[in-house]
């Protein structure tokens, strides 16, 4: 995934500057490019430390840690949707009734512990 992002974040650069350098310059189309640059690596880094690290599945819900072991949502399951073996959606309510949404794709965790988060999901958000 980092390498499509890395990859899409080479080709917005090129389309920035082969737009902007015959109309202003080489000079405009390089501070152009620097500034898309900046903000498409920055906005990939906040992503990677916000992406789910950690589940912790509890008797009254469910909650999510990012890899800095900040709390991400947390609350009980109140609506499932899984997408073959691929991806699963799970909805997620705190106590003031503020709804999250968690996208899990199948990679993110070993075959069996997916499977077993996919079946616990759907039970506890038909309950």
């Amino acid at each position: 995934m980092y390498l499509a992002t890395a990859l899409f974040i080479v080709a917005a650069v090129a389309a920035v500057w082969a737009s902007v350098a015959p109309r202003f310059g080489i000079v405009r189309a390089a501070l152009t490019g620097a500034a898309i640059f900046a903000i498409l690596a920055l906005a990939t880094v906040r992503h990677a430390r916000n992406e789910p690290h950690a589940f912790k599945i509890g008797p009254d819900g469910m909650s999510v840690w990012s890899r800095t072991g900040i709390l991400r949502a947390q609350g009980r399951i109140v609506g499932c949707s899984q997408w073959s073996d691929c991806l699963l959606m799970l909805s997620l309510e705190d106590e003031g009734d503020r709804s999250h949404r968690l996208l899990i794709a199948a990679d993110m965790l070993e075959p069996d512990v997916f499977r077993e988060l996919a079946v616990l999901a759907r039970r506890s958000a038909h309950v």
